[in-house]
C-alpha cells in the first residue's frame, strides 16, 4: 500500500502550490518524512523534494439537524505532508 493517500486542493493551497511550489497530500499516520519524499519522487518523475513538514490535523466536531433531531458525530484525524519541491513540478490534473 502505497503512503500517499492524495493530493489536498483547496482554495488556499492552490495558491501556495503556485506562488512557493509546495504541494499538500494526505498520508498515512505512520509515514515517515523519508518515506513521503522517496514516495513523492518515485510517484512524480522528474521532481526533486527539498524539505518535507508533516502535521496531524485534529478531529473536528460536526453535526447536522435531521428529521429526527441533531445528529452529532467527528471527522477523522489524519496526517497532512507539505512538499517543497526544488526542481520540477506537480500536476493533479494531467490524468483527468
Amino acid at each position: 500500500m502505497s503512503v500517499l493517500i492524495r493530493p489536498l486542493i483547496t482554495e488556499k493551497l492552490s495558491r501556495i502550490q503556485e506562488q512557493e511550489g509546495k504541494y499538500t497530500f494526505e498520508v498515512q499516520t505512520n509515514a515517515s518524512k523519508p518515506e513521503i519524499k522517496k514516495a513523492i519522487e518515485a510517484l512524480y518523475p522528474g521532481v526533486k523534494v527539498a524539505k518535507v513538514n508533516t502535521l496531524i490535523m485534529p478531529s473536528k466536531p460536526k453535526g447536522r439537524y435531521t428529521r429526527s433531531g441533531f445528529q452529532a458525530g467527528r471527522t477523522k484525524t489524519y496526517k497532512k505532508a507539505i512538499v517543497s519541491v526544488k526542481e520540477g513540478s506537480i500536476d493533479f490534473f494531467e490524468e483527468i
